[in-house]
């Protein structure tokens, strides 16, 4: 009985079915089971029997001690991982219990062993924070990283990142960056020491989608509650809906760009995307960090908006077609003309801004307020930094799809 075989383990009145992992001690069992989830189980007290021999290659990313090892196949493509933090290719210290993030190439493939024979593979640290710390800095440090990787001959990118901020961040990079390869980011919602962590599934189909045909900025994270497919969603349409459960992110106002099922590895797209080299890469990534974004709720005091003042930009979540309190229009007004570009986004999950129905909206588009269309709020943000740094025309900007943003119509898909 060794590591990859698949076994019946049969404890009490319990069976379990699955593969074999290998174990942190030699008093329990590791076994990953058909859902997704791993078991431990105490060795005295299992019955073990092997259905399968060796159907699961635990060897091919680790020598005898443990060490990583990664050797250059000419016929498989080169994957730069780029890490800024988070979970996805952490490991878990069993003498300290902590969960401790690994950031090149031998430690992600260390701690994933499943990506070897993929791809080759090139580590690259870009910082090592919670995703609750990100700030447009390192937003442009990203930027260059992944522009320096696509420079040096990488032929997909993957990013790994918590995913509380990733969706901001999946946004920045498709508005700074025009690629001709994959830049696909992934993350882990559960550690690897839970036994439903899904950092090897997401990992494994993010490489997968980073050697695709789609040359955009995608988010690869699980697409259901099982281990059977992951979701590509567009970089600038997707959001994190729920706090913990692995299928956390979806697609706003469509389907999932595409989706790799895990286990054939298959790699399939249900709309148009921009293909491998049909862009020459090129980075514009400076920033305009004075930009705010605010959420306004019925009572909101006026003098709320105080808080950006002499601020460069900002973001409203309005509410419905884009509205906010008449008592605001005023500051808002007076804010514009200081010099504060301020673009009106809704607090809706689906549908667009329209503020020519209503009086409301008439009196904030004759104040100066831009309307954004679809596009969700915290991409708003991110595109006005860079449209503030970059754009001739700001509201032109605004109004017009860089990364696939914004729609051209907004209607049920379901």
């Amino acid at each position: 009985m060794n590591p990859g075989d698949r076994v019946r383990v049969e404890r009490d009145d319990q069976t379990f079915e699955g593969v074999l992992l290998p174990s942190s001690d030699d008093d329990h069992l590791v076994v990953k089971l058909e859902g997704g989830y791993n078991v431990g189980i105490d060795r005295e007290a299992a019955d073990v029997a092997v259905l399968e021999e060796g159907v699961y290659d635990v060897e091919g990313a680790q020598d005898g001690d443990g060490d990583s090892e990664i050797e250059f196949d000419e016929e498989l493509p080169t994957i730069a991982l780029i890490s800024t933090g988070g979970t996805i290719a952490s490991t878990v210290d069993y003498r300290t219990g902590a969960v401790t993030a690994q950031f090149d190439a031998e430690d992600v493939l260390r701690a994933v062993p499943d990506l070897a024979g993929l791809a080759n593979y090139r580590g690259r640290v870009v910082a090592n924070i919670l995703s609750e710390n990100m700030t447009p800095d390192v937003w442009q440090e990203l930027a260059q990283a992944v522009a320096e990787e696509v420079e040096a001959g990488a032929d997909g990118i993957v990013v790994m990142h918590g995913t509380d901020t990733m969706q901001f961040s999946a946004a920045a990079l498709a508005v700074t960056l025009e690629t001709p390869v994959p830049i696909v980011f992934t993350g882990s919602q559960r550690s690897a020491d839970r036994p439903s962590s899904d950092n090897v599934m997401n990992a494994v189909c993010a490489v997968e989608a980073a050697k695709s045909d789609c040359a955009e900025v995608l988010v690869c994270m699980h697409g259901s509650e099982s281990d059977d497919v992951c979701a590509l969603h567009r970089g600038t349409r997707v959001r994190k809906n729920h706090t913990s459960r692995r299928d956390a992110f979806e697609t706003v106002g469509a389907e999932p760009l595409g989706e790799v099922d895990y286990d054939s590895l298959e790699v399939s797209f249900r709309r148009d995307y921009q293909a491998r080299g049909e862009a020459d890469l090129e980075l514009t990534s400076e920033l305009e960090s004075e930009v705010e974004l605010l959420k306004f709720t019925p009572g909101m005091d006026p003098a709320f908006l105080d808080v950006v003042e002499g601020k460069a930009g900002l973001v409203l979540e309005g509410t419905g077609l884009g509205h906010v309190h008449t008592d605001l229009v005023p500051r808002l007004e007076e804010l514009i003309a200081e010099g504060t570009t301020v673009v009106m986004t809704s607090s809706c999950l689906e549908g667009r801004v329209c503020d020519r129905v209503y009086d409301t909206g008439r009196d904030l588009l004759e104040a100066g307020v831009i309307e954004a269309g679809d596009t969700l709020p915290g991409t708003a943000k991110v595109k006005l930094m860079w449209a503030l740094e970059n754009a001739e025309n700001v509201e032109e900007a605004m109004s017009t799809s860089l990364a696939g943003e914004l729609q051209r119509r907004s209607v049920p898909w379901i």
